[in-house]
């Protein structure tokens, strides 16, 4: 944690009278995990070639956050949130405000925040994430080179509709300021998605599109997941994206090579109150050739109390001759290298305390 980091954390401290007064509360989540992590012939130096076989320590989307809000009227009241990624064993060099951070109105009407954040087309995964922050999370496929989705945007607006018998919709709309051949251009990118939470299912469908002026060239989204309790100890779930990727700045095979379909089912079964085992696949198929990648993972979690849990995952990916996905890299501070046409193993001994 660095110095300027460190006196506004103690200064919030020092003045938590105050901010109770003001129902400001302080949260955050502390998230490390141990991993065995492997994979062939990955290349240490130009044209050096080793196997990777290492235990890693790592901390998996760690953060400090502070908000709070204040009723204007019955029908209306102010919100905020500050939040910052602390990354534990290392130091990340961060200033404040890295993670989801915004000021909005809520009311009958629904409510709109404005800052950086998750946008609706990433928060659309939420209902089939079963490894979310964990060696084994579906952004090791989902969110892929310049064509990812998965994007906390900054300047952006949303609005949210109240609940309607439990579907509620999100429209996010984010400015952009780039430096384009020497001229300062303004795009945007649009994220919408619809969404349904009840007592035995959940779902999300989204669309997202980015102008190619954003710096990553123009791309298209469209995102499913859902989730259905089978039972009261059995939940299924599933997840579907297509994403299309246009950019004239690069060749037609870098083009195919980011235009995917990646599809996936899993599972989570309680054995205990306490206690799950959970189970995912998921494939990423590109349209060029030898680019396509499959992700399986398994783990249990157990439930020490409402705040802390710890979990053991075992995860895997599959590779074509071109792709070197793994299931690591993703949220999380230890990410070596894959290799192409090499399978990627990794099994890890988690905690998370959620305070």
């Amino acid at each position: 944690m660095n110095k300027k980091l460190l006196a506004i954390v103690i200064g919030a401290a020092a003045a938590m009278p105050v901010m109770a007064m003001a129902d400001v509360s302080v949260y955050g989540r502390a998230h490390i995990s141990v991993d065995h992590l492997s994979v062939d012939n990955v290349e240490t130096a130009p044209g050096v070639f080793d196997d990777y076989s290492e235990v890693n320590l790592s901390s998996n989307s760690s953060r400090l956050g502070f908000k709070g809000d204040h009723e204007i009227n019955p029908n209306l009241k102010a919100f905020f949130q500050i939040e910052q990624q602390i990354d534990f064993g290392t130091d990340n060099g961060e200033t404040l405000a890295t993670r989801d951070t915004f000021v909005g109105l809520g009311g009958n009407f629904g409510s709109v925040r404005a800052g950086r954040f998750d946008s609706p087309f990433k928060a659309a995964r939420g209902p089939a994430n079963l490894f979310g922050d964990q060696v084994g999370d579906m952004r090791n496929l989902t969110r892929v080179g310049n064509a990812r989705f998965d994007e906390r945007y900054d300047n952006t607006i949303e609005y949210t509709t109240p609940d309607m018998s439990g579907f509620f919709g999100k429209l996010g709309y984010s400015l952009h300021e780039t430096d384009v051949a020497g001229q300062d251009v303004d795009t945007n990118t649009l994220s919408m998605s619809l969404n349904y939470e009840g007592s035995a299912a959940e779902a999300s469908l989204a669309y997202e599109t980015a102008d190619e002026d954003t710096g990553r060239g123009e791309r298209n989204g469209v995102r499913f997941a859902g989730a259905y309790k089978i039972t009261d100890a059995i939940k299924g779930v599933a997840f579907y994206q297509t994403v299309d990727y246009e950019n004239d700045n690069v060749t037609q095979a870098v083009r195919d090579q980011l235009t995917s379909d990646t599809f996936g089912l899993g599972a989570e079964f309680k054995v205990a109150s306490a206690t799950a085992i959970k189970g995912m696949w998921l494939t990423r198929e590109a349209d060029a050739d030898e680019f396509d990648s499959t992700l399986w993972v398994v783990g249990v979690e157990h439930k020490l109390d409402k705040a802390v849990r710890v979990y053991a995952n075992y995860a895997m990916t599959s590779n074509d001759d071109n792709a070197s996905r793994t299931p690591w890299g993703q949220a999380r501070t230890a990410d070596p290298a894959g290799a192409a046409g090499e399978d990627a193993t990794g099994l890890t001994l988690g905690l998370r305390y959620d305070f």
